[in-house]
């Protein structure tokens, strides 16, 4: 056993011994060949084999100031529901949910990212987080913090995204934080923050204010008179150009508004069981798309309420934001970012001439993966979406994957509920095979309707075909191509050679343990974030697809497809 160029002199292996062997693969692979001893009149059989990588002793590639201040946080916040062991910064072992920035001419790497999100923090914020000089983003929010902001918080020189949404901060806003101008600053839902420079100025505002009122009252009274006297003054009503601009938290808007934004309806970019959705743009030059609720949409105005009540609660980064909504009337109408390239449904199209790259795919995977993660294990209660496909994945125009429309989303009632029974919904072709049986749908659902996406892609192929009047699920056409380890056919054509075959079938593997037909046998999605994760670490490997890489799958007509472990 060996490299062909390391050893003169073939290796015996006694019989049920095993056998360690050390030699340098400079190609990074090892090709071996079994073969009987001359003794034997039997066929060679080997049991097992390990690879191992020998990794030299590593010296902590991240400064150890960074090291210390992120320990001494976990120490304060009594942090254990995180994977924080090692050191912080280490390649394919960096701790969850920390960036850091890549070691350059002989320095240590640099935490530039702290998204602590949900982390179950309780406390004051704590100042070991003033030490991490190189903080680019820290997100906070929806934890049990409280006291008010620090004042070391506008010091850090590099700080860009500071998001302290949900949590319980009191007092006023450091004037030095209010005057950081590129800051992206979020504060909302916190009930006990004054908004203002001071709590003091506040309070003499207030009655300065309903004075000023009062006295414009007493004008405005005096100027009705007159006029019923006179009866030749002409009263004409105007609405100010000076319109106040929608802030981050969604906010409701009139329709006339609605109509300002699109250009009276005029850019139609979509269209669904919801409504259809129009092009707009804010006063200030912001992008926002506009969705309009049909009147004879299957949804109606609960759903559109639910919609409005989760969204203005929910803030993720792969999760499409709510910048406002209408409600006048019969008219309802969500307000969302512009996702200037679209769905991903859009991009797996055959005739799309731009053809997503292997690594897109797999980052779009892992984006999306990371918002479905948020929904199921970072809410309390947790979120089902309930209808997850690839033409509710959006992409910005950095091609970042984030996950769309909730209106059929629905709330456990508790922490240990199980399931969400409801109306029938989902589409065809992404939804449960479970839920057809028990009418339940539930976290695995949304698991099993991420493997579909998963399967398109890896093919390119949509979720149901319809070929020659008849119709085929997207897993019964890769489960006979994978038996006879056609593997060729599988991977997307348009891909051709610009796909890292271990990764392919790490993706494969993935997309397969969350599409058996019983919901128990599926993962639950934060492995598949850290599986994902696995996954793009293997573009590095290139090679050729082999079908020796069938014996990682089982197949059954009953279970479904299930891959053993490697």
């Amino acid at each position: 056993m060996g490299d062909e160029n390391v050893f003169d002199q073939p290796i015996v292996l006694e019989y049920l011994k095993p056998q360690t062997i050390a030699l340098n693969a400079s190609q990074g692979y090892v090709r071996f060949n079994i073969s009987a001893t001359s003794e034997s009149d039997a066929p060679p059989i080997l049991n097992a084999f390990e690879v191992y990588e020998f990794v030299s002793p590593l010296h902590s590639p991240t400064d150890q100031r960074d090291v210390d201040a992120i320990i001494d946080t976990k120490k304060t916040y009594k942090i254990s529901n995180l994977d924080w062991q090692g050191d912080p910064c280490v390649a394919n072992l960096s701790w969850e949910r920390l960036s850091c920035s890549s070691g350059i001419n002989d320095k240590n790497a640099r935490i530039v990212s702290a998204n602590l999100s949900a982390a179950k923090l309780a406390g004051q914020i704590t100042t070991t987080f003033s030490q991490l000089t190189e903080l680019e983003s820290l997100d906070l929010s929806f934890n049990d913090l409280s006291g008010s902001i620090p004042e070391f918080l506008p010091k850090l020189p590099k700080l860009r995204v500071l998001n302290l949404t949900g949590i319980k901060l009191t007092g006023s806003i450091p004037k030095a934080l209010q005057e950081k101008a590129d800051l992206q600053l979020s504060l909302e839902d916190n009930p006990g923050l004054c908004l203002v420079d001071s709590c003091k100025k506040q309070k003499f505002v207030i009655p300065l204010v309903a004075s000023v009122s009062a006295l414009v009252a007493s004008l405005l009274v005096c100027l009705g008179i007159w006029t019923f006297k006179t009866k030749k003054l002409k009263v004409v009503i105007t609405v100010s150009k000076n319109e106040e601009p929608l802030q981050p938290k969604a906010r409701a808007v009139s329709y006339s508004r609605i109509l300002r934004i699109t250009n009276n309806l005029q850019d139609l970019i979509g269209e669904g069981g919801f409504g259809k959705v129009y092009y707009g743009t804010l006063r200030n030059g912001t992008q926002v798309a506009v969705k309009l609720l049909s009147q004879s949409s299957m949804q109606g105005f609960k759903e559109f309420r639910s919609e409005v009540e989760l969204l203005m609660i929910i803030h993720h980064r792969h999760l499409v934001s709510l910048i406002g909504y209408c409600e006048e009337g019969v008219v309802r109408a969500l307000i969302y970012e512009y996702m200037a390239n679209g769905n991903l449904q859009q991009h797996l199209l055959g005739e799309n001439p731009n053809v997503l790259k292997w690594n897109e795919r797999l980052q779009i995977a892992l984006d999306a993966a990371h918002g479905l993660d948020y929904l199921h294990n970072g809410c309390k209660p947790p979120i089902v979406h309930r209808d997850l496909k690839t033409s509710n994945i959006l992409l910005n125009e950095k091609m970042q994957a984030k996950i769309y429309d909730f209106g059929l989303s629905r709330a456990f009632a508790t922490d240990i509920d199980t399931h969400v029974s409801t109306r029938p919904a989902g589409t065809l072709g992404y939804l449960d095979p479970e839920f057809q049986s028990s009418g339940n749908l539930n976290k695995k659902s949304d698991v099993y309707s991420f493997g579909i996406i998963l399967l398109e892609l890896i093919t390119g192929q949509p979720a149901i075909r319809r070929e020659h009047g008849t119709v085929c699920h997207i897993l019964h056409w890769v489960t006979p191509k994978i038996e006879v380890g056609d593997i060729q056919s599988i991977i997307d054509p348009r891909l051709r050679e610009n796909c890292s075959t271990n990764s392919a079938w790490k993706l494969l593997e993935i997309a397969l343990s969350c599409t058996p037909p019983s919901a128990i046998q599926r993962p639950d999605i934060s492995h598949v974030v850290a599986e994902l994760k696995e996954c793009l670490a293997l573009t590095e490997s290139k090679g050729t697809i082999s079908t020796s890489s069938l014996d990682r799958f089982s197949f059954s007509s009953d279970s479904g497809l299930v891959p053993y472990a490697r």
